[in-house]
């Protein structure tokens, strides 16, 4: 392998990395200030100016706290799931374009870890694993708490993920391809307006919907129900073990949200951005254009969950299996008429 290629991949996925890691972070004090704005208070406001040190507080307290094994738990695997749980939510960002590319001293940078062929499966594939250590946590914890949160999780994310796997095969349809890319460039037409909402606006609110559930997030948090479980599967973790968890919860949100912009919302394609003279002004003003839209849908996300109650669960899986994916294959039929008289 080029020695520069790699050492290019190796940056940017340090850098990635670390965006990743700081966003997740100051993604717990946009929750409570979003939660303290629809709720008229102010929020955390005492770390550092506006509280904006308060994460940094939130973190020392979690590194530092004592850490718990209780007595009967499987030691390994309890150590394992959050660490599981942790790996998968970073690597699935590896397939993300976040701009098209720079050109720095003489190279033609990606601003893409790896542009697979079959980036989109290479997500739902990942997710699937994610689930993995939610069950292994809930059920190494010897709690029956724990473990019926885990099962309710496992159960939810597996019924959910049928609906927004054939959400997603009605967008492959159009574009001909798996590459995430690929499909971010065949909507880069109409002066970077070609979006998929446009053609796909029953998929987009299916994937929507299947990604609050995904995430577990409210109103789809039944397996941390704390009404019901306590603290559902991390109910019998402390310290960064539980911060693992949270921390792994703050990054599925902010990767699905830019799933959701490059498959539906035109990724790093922006109004204008024809007339930008200059490859690498036109790389930066595209990697903000992308995470403009990310933030939009991270704060619908928040608004959401301060908004609606939670389902009950037998609801959740009613809307799941006989909504969600009755809707999903509709919407894959229509797609595939739509194509057959009307071409790509």
């Amino acid at each position: 392998m080029d020695f520069a290629l790699l050492l290019e991949k190796s940056i940017l996925i340090l850098i990635l990395t670390a965006i990743t890691l700081g966003i997740a972070t100051y993604l717990t004090y946009g929750e409570r200030k979003v939660a303290a704005f629809l709720q008229d208070r102010l929020g955390p406001n005492r770390a550092g100016i506006f509280g904006i040190l308060q994460p940094i507080a939130d973190a020392g307290k979690m590194f530092f706290k004592e850490e718990l094994i209780p007595r009967n738990a499987e030691k390994w695997l309890f150590i394992l799931g959050p660490g599981l749980a942790m790996i998968t939510a970073c690597i699935t960002s590896a397939v993300i374009p976040w701009g098209s590319h720079l050109e720095l001293f003489g190279r033609t940078i990606q601003l893409q870890v790896a542009d697979v062929d079959i980036g989109i499966l290479y997500i739902m594939g990942i997710v699937s694993v994610g689930v993995y250590g939610i069950m292994i946590g809930g059920w190494a914890s010897n709690n029956k708490y724990s473990l019926y949160g885990a099962i309710r999780a496992s159960s939810q994310m597996i019924s959910y993920e049928l609906g927004m796997g054939l959400a997603l095969i009605a967008v492959i349809m159009m574009s001909g391809s798996l590459s995430l890319r690929e499909i971010v460039q065949q909507q880069s037409g109409w002066g970077g307006m070609q979006w998929n909402i446009i053609y796909q606006p029953l998929g987009f609110i299916i994937f929507f919907t299947c990604a609050l559930a995904e995430c577990n997030r409210a109103p789809f948090d039944l397996p941390e129900c704390e009404t019901e479980l306590i603290g559902g599967y991390h109910t019998e973790y402390s310290s960064m073990k539980l911060g693992f968890y949270l921390f792994a919860e703050y990054i599925n949100m902010f990767i699905s949200s830019a799933v959701m912009t490059c498959v539906y919302f035109g990724g790093y394609n922006f109004p204008g951005m024809h007339l930008i003279e200059g490859q690498n002004l036109l790389a930066v003003l595209q990697i903000v254009a992308i995470f403009l839209k990310i933030s939009f849908f991270i704060f619908t996300f928040m608004w959401i969950r301060w908004t609606l109650p939670r389902f009950r669960y037998d609801q959740l899986m009613h809307l799941g299996w006989k909504t969600m994916i009755p809707l999903a294959i509709v919407n894959m039929l229509l797609t595939g008429g739509g194509l057959l008289l009307f071409g790509k």
